[in-house]
């Protein structure tokens, strides 16, 4: 654990607040949800909280059933970070942030379809480094939207030159995308 140096008092209801740096540099958005721990020691211990990450047997089987559907690269992110992969090795995506086009796909809760002839998108797929070349030369990124709010995104994308993602793989995300945001309404 880090010391930030940063001492704070507790309202009369409560509540603390979390500097802005902070807030920044963990990616915690107004509304995000927290997940409190205490441990032995009597520390008490803030970290994002993750839906889809609760769910990861299940999103691993998704993702692995619309790998194997498909043959391509099948995705499931929170957030914040890619939770699982499959046909790409997990080393490569899992734990990574997810990219500037992927929050473009959850803030305008749209799905958007990436193929090679117009494969130009804002920002990367994966990871915080906006000039890294993408992996794929198709993709399309479903989000996960409950009550409203973007929990995640399922993501199908081809690293096959000149097999583009067409119609069949935008239904797939899309259904997936559906199925996982009714399990996390449940």
């Amino acid at each position: 654990m880090k010391a930030t140096g940063v001492v704070r008092r507790i309202d009369d209801l409560g509540r603390i607040v979390i500097p802005i740096d902070i807030r920044r540099s963990m990616n915690i958005r107004d509304g995000d949800p927290l997940e409190i721990f205490v441990d032995k020691g009597g520390e008490v211990i803030l970290k994002k909280y993750s839906a889809i990450a609760d769910l990861e047997d299940m999103v691993s089987d998704i993702a692995e059933s619309l790998a194997e559907a498909t043959g391509l690269v099948a995705m499931v992110t929170d957030r914040d970070v890619v939770v699982t992969v499959a046909g790409a090795p997990a080393r490569e995506f899992v734990g990574k942030p997810v990219g500037s086009v992927v929050y473009q796909a959850m803030d305008e809760r749209q799905i958007l379809h990436f193929t090679g002839d117009r494969h130009r998108h804002p920002g990367p797929l994966v990871g915080a480094d906006e000039d890294s070349p993408c992996p794929f030369f198709s993709e399309v990124i479903a989000p996960i939207v409950v009550g409203g709010d973007p929990a995640g995104t399922v993501i199908v994308a081809s690293r096959q030159e000149g097999r583009d993602t067409g119609l069949l793989e935008y239904k797939l995300a899309e259904i997936a995308a559906g199925f996982i945001a009714r399990h996390l309404e449940e």
